[in-house]
């Protein structure tokens, strides 16, 4: 919690600065004046990293990519990434940053820890800073104002330190107007292409080629693991009927979780934006705020909103007259969903900033909260209940047929018994038959237990089951006549790619021969010339893959042919370079006033990564290995 109460806190300042500017760490010499550093996990100049912050931002980025992952890490995925050692690099870097900015004389007073405590909207009641609250919030996270204020501290000062060293940066009109003219650059090819595929006919197939070619490449043919089943299967529908809830019970069920039917205040807004991307310097925001007052002094003013909307909005919604529907508090980004619910229906806000831009909000309508009727979910609850009673009689039988297998001691002395028992014939996890219980975790459970194995009760979405593995089949190398088929489709394929690329290379040898690729005998059909292209492919460039694009900037009109043919996906591509010239698109204020901006973001990122790998040069960095192994 209170990683979201600091916002740019701790772990969030430092990971987006500086893991965005990549700066690599390698790790060195355990000093013997360190080795009673117990509790730290790094030492830099004299400052230690302790093993509890370490353990804490570690955490923190071990959540961050279950997350990500949907909840679950792949075995082997955060050793793989280096988790620990990125985690410790991104701390020291941080460490760094401070002790930087302590040398250039910066720090941060009280007055600005507090303004910043007094401006966390959690520590805030009825939109005022309330002490009682903040300690509170503090106790329940096992944290001390200090402690707290501390670490703001840390943040703030790394922000400003990042703010510093970036402010040095920047960007000239000469600069701007060579990045410019390199990117608007243009060369037009003469090229041919050889698909692959155009070559499976030309290859021939004999015997003792495709025996020995099959020799090489007969794992691959090797079969799946098949098994052969016997089980029971408890189906939830077969208990369905039997089940009928009375409405007495349905409504005692209603009154119960009756919290579970309210619907919260919704709302019915409209919008104008004027959108402002993270690139955008301070003067085109400007611009954009100007631009938004001179609409909002025009909606004031009697003009309809909606088709002001049309008119000046830039958001998706314009077209729509910047209708955004109905929704409820917390659907929106803070400022704007603050904004909404505090107008009244038919009046219009004054202008917002968000992430995205500034806005103009008109309020349509309001619907107020509301608890949805019996009637109205009388019969969901009654299905929730039928399925919720049919599952519980379901898990009884199985629980039942469970216990009785094991009294019997087999599953096949059960079904003499009892009967019910499925029997499969040998399936292949990719291709299980079509009778069995359509679910994946039946297919993964059968697969995971070992010949002669039992499982537990496995719930399935629409029961339960019992497994048992009776027999596997291991997987086996088949005779190349079994596969004779598929093999030689794959040996053709190969063996094109090599025909293909052959075909390549003699043209291009041919073309040097002949100094161009117009005096070879290749066919007018073949000989394509494309038109004029620019680095960053366009839409009129897709004949001409990126690869192909990439490798011909490099030529010459003296060196006008490649070192070898390029090959995309199997079509090999020999090319020569015609023609170079500067193009003829013309970048105007605006574009190259946001061009400026991305070239000083770019000058800002590598200015920040000089500075830091600068401090590591000359800091004394100490750091305890073997707690680093994943």
């Amino acid at each position: 919690m209170l990683g979201i109460l600091r916002k740019s806190a701790q772990s969030t300042v430092i990971q987006i600065m500086v893991l965005a500017i990549i700066v690599v760490f390698a790790f060195w010499g355990v000093g013997t004046n360190l080795m009673n550093k117990r509790n730290s996990i790094a030492v830099v100049n004299g400052e230690e990293v302790t093993m509890q912050n370490f353990q804490k931002s570690y955490d923190r980025a071990v959540e961050h990519y279950r997350q990500q992952l949907g909840g679950s890490i792949p075995r082997g995925f955060l050793k793989g990434l280096g988790l620990k050692r990125r985690v410790l690099a991104q701390l020291i870097q941080g460490m760094l940053l401070r002790q930087g900015g302590k040398e250039m004389g910066l720090s941060v007073s009280k007055l600005a820890i507090r303004e910043n405590v007094e401006g966390i909207d959690a520590f805030q009641q009825n939109g005022h800073f309330d002490m009682n609250r903040y300690r509170d919030i503090l106790s329940r996270n096992r944290t001390t104002p200090t402690s707290f204020e501390n670490g703001l501290s840390n943040d703030l000062l790394t922000r400003r330190v990042d703010e510093v060293v970036r402010g040095f940066a920047m960007v000239t009109d000469i600069e701007v107007q060579s990045r410019l003219d390199f990117l608007n650059e243009e060369i037009k090819l003469a090229l041919v292409s050889f698909n692959s595929k155009d070559f499976e006919g030309k290859v021939k197939v004999n015997d003792g080629d495709l025996a020995s070619w099959y020799d090489l490449h007969k794992n691959e043919y090797r079969s799946e693991p098949e098994i052969r089943l016997k089980y029971l299967f408890f189906n939830v529908q077969d208990d369905l009927k039997k089940v009928n809830p009375t409405d007495d019970e349905i409504k005692g069920r209603y009154e119960s979780e009756k919290a579970k039917y309210q619907i919260p205040e919704e709302r019915h807004a409209r919008h104008i934006l004027f959108r402002v991307d993270k690139t955008d310097g301070q003067q085109i925001r400007e611009e954009k705020k100007k631009k938004a007052d001179k609409v909002l002094k025009l909606v004031k003013g009697g003009k309809d909103f909606a088709a002001a909307a049309k008119e000046y909005s830039e958001g998706p919604t314009g077209p729509n007259g910047g209708d955004l529907g109905f929704f409820s508090r917390g659907s929106m980004v803070k400022p704007f969903d603050d904004a909404v619910f505090r107008l009244q229906p038919g009046e219009i806000s004054g202008v917002i900033q968000s992430q995205f831009g500034f806005h103009i909000i008109k309020l349509e309508e309001v619907r107020p909260a509301r608890t949805r009727s019996y009637d109205e979910v009388k019969g969901e609850i009654a299905a929730a209940m039928k399925e919720q009673d049919a599952k519980g009689m379901a898990f009884k039988r199985v629980s039942k047929a469970y216990e009785d297998i094991i009294r019997s001691g087999s599953i096949e002395k059960y079904g003499k018994n009892s009967g019910g028992i499925i029997e499969t014939p040998y399936f292949a996890k990719s291709s299980p038959p079509a009778s069995i219980v359509s679910d994946p975790k039946f297919l993964q459970t059968a697969f995971s237990l070992k010949k002669g194995e039992l499982s537990s009760i496995v719930e399935l979405k629409n029961g339960y089951a019992i497994l048992f593995v009776d027999d596997i089949r291991e997987p086996a190398v088949p005779e190349l006549t079994a596969v004779r088929a598929r093999v030689v489709v794959d040996y053709k394929k190969e063996k094109s790619v090599d025909l293909a690329r052959n075909a390549a290379l003699a043209l291009l040898k041919e073309a040097r021969e002949k100094k161009g690729l117009a005096l070879t005998a290749t066919g007018p059909d073949k000989l394509k010339e494309s038109g004029y292209l620019k680095r960053i492919p366009s839409g009129n460039q897709n004949d001409v893959p990126p690869q192909v694009i990439r490798q011909a900037f490099t030529l010459s009109l003296k060196k006008n042919l490649p070192d070898q043919p390029v090959d995309v996906n199997h079509t090999f591509y020999v090319f020569q370079l015609l023609d170079r010239r500067q193009g003829e698109e013309k970048a105007d204020k605006s574009k190259r006033r946001k061009f400026k901006n991305q070239l000083l973001v770019l000058n800002q990122n590598r200015l920040l990564t000089d500075w830091l790998s600068y401090m590591q040069s000359k800091s004394d960095i100490w750091t305890q290995d073997q707690m680093l192994k994943e």
